[in-house]
């Protein structure tokens, strides 16, 4: 959960036979959007041909890079966020003609951002992402631990089986809204609640 620190290249150069142009979808998504402002197209009801594998990968620590480039272009990720598609636990860039495998090391949106809001009288907890998602904390987007490397981690479930890392800082305005307890095997548990939702997170 540590602040992301920048990578050395920590990608090779690869080629690929099938390697789509990186700027090419990124064109088409925009001409798709138009002038719509950021939505979830309905990747659920598209069923495009497989077509290959891109040479993008996404740090665990957040950055993606492309042909051993860091993409530094927040808009242009956050655009390929809104098209991202997890299936047999591969993850992919969807649009209605393509369907693209790219590389991701642990999960590819990232929490930055935490508040509160009211629902029909009840508060919930609000999680941001880097790339602009908002995430209200229910029973279908419920705040987990997950061991990553040796060490657990807090995640949210955002859509269709991709999570979101709860980044270090968020985490921390999270323990301040919660409460901290022991249990009886003597590890610290933070507990939560979103509107009838409560949590329970061995930290």
């Amino acid at each position: 959960m540590d602040k992301p620190v920048p990578s050395t290249n920590p990608t090779k150069k690869v080629t690929y036979p099938d390697d789509k142009n990186l700027m090419d979808i990124a064109q088409y998504l925009k001409d798709a959007q138009g002038s719509h402002k950021r939505s979830i197209p309905p990747l659920e009801q598209w069923q495009p041909k497989h077509c290959g594998v891109m040479d993008l990968k996404v740090l665990a620590n957040g950055e993606w890079w492309h042909g051993g480039q860091l993409i530094k272009r927040q808009p242009m990720i956050d655009l390929f966020a809104t098209v991202l598609w997890k299936e047999n636990d591969k993850f992919y860039l969807k649009t209605p003609v393509e369907m693209i495998e790219v590389e991701v090391e642990d999960e590819p949106l990232f929490v930055n951002q935490v508040d509160q809001v009211e629902i029909n009288g009840r508060i919930y907890l609000q999680l941001g992402t880097t790339t602009q998602d908002l995430i209200v904390v229910d029973a279908e987007h419920p705040i987990f631990m997950r061991e990553y490397k040796g060490e657990l981690r807090p995640y949210v479930h955002v859509r269709f089986g991709i999570n979101a890392l709860i980044q270090r800082a968020a985490f921390l305005h999270l323990v301040e809204m919660g409460e901290l307890d022991e249990n009886p095997a003597g590890e610290t548990v933070l507990s939560l609640k979103s509107g009838d939702l409560d949590l329970h997170l061995s930290t």
